[in-house]
Formats: C-alpha cells, structure tokens, sequence
C-alpha cells in the first residue's frame, strides 16, 4: 500500500487536470491537496471546522455499528448500560472519560462480558475485549489462559443455564478479562498509559484499536519529526490523504482492520447511549432508517422529508425551476462521463433519454469533486461512468423489473440526490483512489454508498450544497 500511495503522489504531480470552477478563483480544484500552493479542496481539513469534522466523522460511520450491533442497539445499549455505575466508579478517579469508555464497551463486546472474538481466549476476549498477552503483560492481570481455555470449551459443551453460569463463574477466577470489574479497571488502565504516552484523551481512545506504537508512527509521520504532543486525531486523520501528509496516510491506510476509523465508531456509539436515555424515541427511529439499507441512505433522506418525483412531468417540472440541473457529458473537463444507456427506459413513458440525465445541485457539485480527487489521486485514467441519475416513480418501477437489485419501494434516485458509478476501473491504481474518495466523503458524513454487483450506488446529503459553486459553469 505504501508504494501505491506514493505512486499516486508521482502521478498526480506529473499530470494534472484543472477544472473550470468558480470558488477557487486562479488555484486549482484538488481534492486531498489542502488549501495551499495554489491547490483549492472546499472540504479540506481546517482548525476552525475541527469540532464539526469529529461530528460529523461520527455520524458517517455510524451505520455498521447500528447494523452490526447484537440484537440491535437498543439491547446492546440496554445490556452496555448495566455497567455504567461501575465505569463511572472506575474511570472518574482516573481521569478518563467515562462517556468513551462506555462506547468502547458498547463497541468492543455489545455489552457481553463473556465473548470471545474467536474461539480461542488467547484472543481479544471479555467486556473490553482484551488480549490475553496485553492483560498479562501490559496491564498486570491473572490470566490463566491454559485453564480459560479449558473452561472455554467446557462452556461450549455445557447443556445447561445453570452448568453455563457455573463455568463461566469459574473462569472469571482464572480469568480476570472475563470479570467485568477487573476488564473495566484493565481498560482504565490501558488509556491511562496512553494518555500518558501520547498525551490526549482522543488518541489514548484511538490507540486502543491501533496499538499505542503504530499510532506513535502515524504522528510522527505526519509531523515530519516534530512535537506530536498537540496533535489531534481529527486533524491528522482529515488532513493525511494520497496527496498530503501521504507518510502517515500510508500508514493509516494499512490497517486492515478499521482501526483508522476506530474512533469515530467509539463516538457514535457515545451518541447512541445518550440517545438511549434521553431520547429513546429518536434512536428507535435512527435504528429504522440505519437498517433499511445497506447503507446510510435513508438517514440522510429519510422518506416523506425529501420530495420524490412521481412521472416525468414532475422531473421536467423541476429542470424548468433549475431544482435539477443538467449532467454534463465532458470527460476531459468533469472526470465523469454519461454511460450511452443511461436513461435507456425513457422511451417505454414516451421521453427522451436526456430527462434522465439531471441531479440535484448538490448531488452534481459532489460527482464533479468525487470524480477530480480520484482522476488528480489516481492519474491519467479512464474518466468514472454514471450509470444511473434521476428516476421518477414510474420509471423506477420499470428498472425493478429488470434488476433484481433495484428496489420497489422507496428509492432515493427518485429524489435526484442518488447516482450509480459503474464499477469498472482502468488500473488498480484509479481503483484505490476511488476507494478514497468514497471513504473520505463517507467521513465526513457527505454520502452513504454501497457496492453494488455492476456499480457503486452513492447517496448524497444535503449538506453537499457547499459544493455547488463547483458547478456554476455547467447550469
């Protein structure tokens, strides 16, 4: 990985493309460059927006851990909550925040203080899911872990509740991860070494997922050597992409195991237990529109608050008004091109293939950045091809029929903010920055999307509206 991104640094500084667009004056649209030497990237890093990137970052990755919560996050919530008062016991003397260390609770084991990712308990294991190496070596626990796994598959074999819970009792004694009090004061332990090591309650949280010396590595990468100690994780995170600070992205994206995003779940799961006591309705309702899909989409346009075209004559209704604005078909100038059937169903309701061809404002600006950052990141290549734009009802009844993918209820191309990318690439180069830029808008809660067999569905939110001076020329 690292070769790969220091390749899209070569080829993006060799081969550039400017684009005609009306908010960067003279400099030149780059998504992923920052703001300086002549570059413009609207949605890049500042201080100023660094509290509003963290919620944000927050929110858009929030949809595995609602999809990928036990029995759903109203009982992971239920069964995390039961340990609150001694995580406040435990983590309020120590000066760690016990908000985090409940979402890492709730993240980390759903609340369950027996699991075991795996079978075997040398593994992550019990409420805040410690290795049996870690908790002997680094945070002075008992594990014994020849007698847990013995216990282990005791338990497993057990036929009875009663022959369970006896097991279970047994091997928290021999076991201290398996003993909710004694993972708790683990844990505490653990971010109060991080803490101490890297200085910030955000990084010792970060540090959990990632190891405390690869997070070490990541800052001193981004900091070129100099003093990492004011360093955010919001800042490093947003301001490391395949074109700047590409040392501690590189890093960062060799983690195959999420852990760069580690913290931004921690936060959503920190939103969706303060929801759970003070808002239960509203997080029942975000549990729904979480779940609907297999992406974000519906949170981002939940139905009935987004107006969805009935026929045609609505969809020509709002290109008259200029609420849907023209797709242009200019590869060289836009990094997209319009696939020949798009809009291939248009006869069948007695239209023209181009009343198709139309996105929301917002929905264009994002397209015209999606398709920059990955042609300025992945090189000279192949421009993307939209498959799918605007639908009416009609229309998107017509495409259910022919693809079992498309849905018959509720679909979000019938509010103009959806479109589909064929995933079709030139190189695996192309392939990975496209990647990125999927990654970083869904961090900064910009889209949900999801891959599809033929295609990259992506919704966008609305507050994509601050992309729509990219597309001043094109209207």
């Amino acid at each position: 990985m690292r070769a790969l991104v220091a390749a899209f640094a070569l080829v993006a500084a060799a081969v550039g493309i400017t684009l005609a667009v009306t908010s960067g004056g003279s400099r030149k649209l780059v998504p992923g460059a920052g703001n300086r030497s002549g570059t413009y990237d609207p949605l890049g890093y500042a201080q100023a927006r660094a509290a509003q990137l963290q919620r944000e970052a927050a929110a858009g990755e929030a949809h595995i851990v609602y999809a990928k919560s036990p029995g759903g996050v109203i009982a992971t919530a239920r069964r995390t909550a039961h340990f609150r008062p001694l995580i406040d016991r435990l983590a309020r003397p120590a000066g760690i925040d016990p908000n985090a260390l409940e979402g890492m609770v709730f993240l980390e084991s759903a609340g369950r203080p027996d699991v075991i990712a795996g079978n075997d308990p040398a593994d992550a294991s019990g409420l805040t899911q410690i290795l049996a190496e870690t908790g002997r070596n680094l945070l002075g626990m008992h594990v014994n872990l020849a007698a847990s796994r013995r216990l282990t598959k005791k338990i497993a074999r057990a036929t009875t509740a009663k022959r369970v819970r006896k097991l279970e009792a047994a091997r928290r004694r021999v076991d201290a991860r398996f003993d909710p009090r004694k993972a708790i004061a683990g844990t505490v332990r653990y971010l109060t070494i991080a803490k101490r090591t890297l200085g910030r309650d955000d990084l010792a949280v970060t540090s959990y997922h990632m190891g405390i010396g690869n997070l070490q590595n990541v800052l001193r990468d981004y900091s070129g050597g100099s003093d990492t100690k004011q360093l955010s994780y919001v800042r490093v995170y947003f301001d490391s992409t395949p074109l700047r600070h590409r040392a501690a992205y590189s890093l960062l994206s060799r983690f195959g195991d999420d852990s760069s995003n580690y913290y931004w779940k921690v936060l959503s799961a920190e939103q969706i237990m303060r929801l759970y006591r003070a808002n239960l309705p509203r997080l029942e309702r975000l549990s729904r529109l979480q779940n609907a899909r297999a992406s974000a989409e519906e949170v981002l346009h939940p139905e009935g608050s987004t107006t969805e075209f009935a026929d045609p004559a609505a969809i020509a209704s709002a290109v008259a008004a200029g609420r849907l604005v023209n797709l242009p078909n200019d590869p060289a100038r836009y990094g997209f091109r319009l696939d020949p059937l798009l809009g291939q169903f248009a006869a069948r309701l007695h239209r023209r293939r181009a009343l198709y061809r139309h996105l929301r404002p917002e929905a264009l600006g994002l397209l015209v950045y999606l398709a920059t950052g990955t042609r300025e990141i992945g090189g000279k290549a192949t421009p993307l091809s939209v498959t799918s734009a605007v639908r009416d009802e009609q229309y998107q009844r017509l495409v259910a029929a022919a693809n079992i993918e498309a849905t018959h209820g509720y679909s979000l191309h019938t509010t103009g903010f959806t479109f589909d990318i064929r995933r079709a690439y030139s190189s695996h180069r192309e392939a990975l920055a496209f990647q990125f830029m999927l990654d970083r808008l869904q961090a900064l809660n910009m889209i949900a999307w999801v891959r599809e067999p033929e295609a990259i569905h992506v919704t966008v939110s609305s507050a994509a509206r601050v992309l729509e001076p990219l597309i001043q020329s094109v209207r």
